[in-house]
């Protein structure tokens, strides 16, 4: 089965989605983005999605859980990279995103987790 890789920067883990997600690997990069939080004692997850085009109501539900397992973990989220017709779906699908803080783009993200984290 494919994995998304998750980089360790600094006290943050950054994961970029590259690939179209299905509902098996969202639930893989879930599980092991929770494992590398508690291993890496991380403290900001960053998740580009600025590769999908096409967001479903499963895959919106597993960016905000993970969300909030990171918070429970102790960890900040940061969702970058969001295409327009990506944020139009969430909307019309009522999925707010809740603890899920959004950047243009890496650079902002990592200065918004960094300034968090202070």
């Amino acid at each position: 089965m494919e994995r998304i890789p998750i980089l360790r920067m600094g006290n943050c883990l950054i994961v970029a989605i590259q690939v179209d997600m299905h509902d098996r690997l969202a639930i893989a990069l879930q599980d092991d983005l929770t494992g590398r939080i508690v291993k890496d004692k991380a403290k900001g997850v960053l998740i580009d999605i600025s590769a999908l085009d096409v967001v479903d109501s499963f895959i919106g539900r597993m960016i905000s859980n993970t969300a909030a397992m990171a918070t429970v973990l102790d960890a900040e989220t940061v969702v970058v990279g969001m295409q327009p017709s990506v944020a139009i779906t969430l909307v019309e699908l009522g999925l707010t995103l809740t603890g899920v803080s959004t950047a243009l783009n890496v650079e902002k993200g990592m200065a918004l987790l960094q300034q968090r984290r202070r």
